[in-house]
């Protein structure tokens, strides 16, 4: 079974939709496109009758949805239904789900509550925002990103971890563990930015890993052609 990523275009790239329940690693540097894609990723989730669920150490809900106001696809409505959770991990909720461990409350139970949570709600997709938040998660020594990665990939969920990295060939274990990796990249040419999309790993699926132009629109970001070398 595989999943739309509601981007124009970029269903192509990967047979015609990501693998289901499986863990993806999107990553790219600031400004590349990378909550444009995952809003649009829960979005489409959403629109298609699924439960999902957007979890940000970064941003407030508030915050993202007045970023995304700009666009047509609706992130504002898929926030107010009852098809999409926001959860901030420093709001009062947040807390609750991801308070900081404690003498009683160590990594694997913070792992616990979060792939708990994740399935007994249903959860169909999961955005992740950021890597960064694995450091606030995981903050002693009982426990690590291998196991929190691995916790996550045993849910029935779809999940995409945002890693804010500008080097696409300087990997981190979310690399090696998930089962797919897309990079989004920022470059300067012809007197301004141009963007580009580059899916560099997804297993069972045959893939082309060039850099595809992506440009940003009233329906959000879409996929284009293929760059020229």
């Amino acid at each position: 079974m595989r999943v739309s990523s509601g981007v124009s275009g970029f269903d192509d790239l990967v047979g015609g939709g990501m693998p289901a329940k499986r863990l993806y690693v999107l990553s790219g540097p600031p400004g590349s496109g990378k909550t444009t894609f995952s809003t649009q990723f829960l979005v489409e989730g959403a629109r298609q009758g699924e439960s999902c669920l957007f979890v940000s150490m970064h941003e407030s809900r508030d915050d993202i949805v007045d970023d995304m106001s700009g666009y047509e696809f609706g992130f504002d409505r898929a926030v107010g239904s009852d098809r999409l959770t926001f959860v901030d991990v420093f709001s009062s909720e947040g807390k609750r789900l991801f308070r900081p461990p404690g003498k009683h409350h160590g990594s694997s139970s913070l792992i616990n509550r979060l792939t708990g949570f994740i399935d007994s709600n249903g959860i169909d997709r999961v955005i992740v925002d950021s890597t960064m938040l694995l450091e606030y998660l995981l903050a002693d020594a009982e426990s690590t990103t291998v196991q929190f990665l691995t916790s996550l990939k045993r849910t029935d969920a779809t999940v995409v971890l945002i890693s804010e990295m500008t080097d696409p060939s300087a990997y981190a274990d979310e690399h090696y563990l998930a089962h797919g990796v897309i990079f989004m990249h920022n470059f300067l040419e012809n007197g301004g930015m141009q963007r580009g999309v580059q899916v560099l790993k997804m297993r069972g699926t045959r893939i082309e890993t060039d850099i595809h132009d992506i440009s940003f629109g009233a329906d959000g970001i879409s996929v284009g052609a293929k760059r020229r070398a």
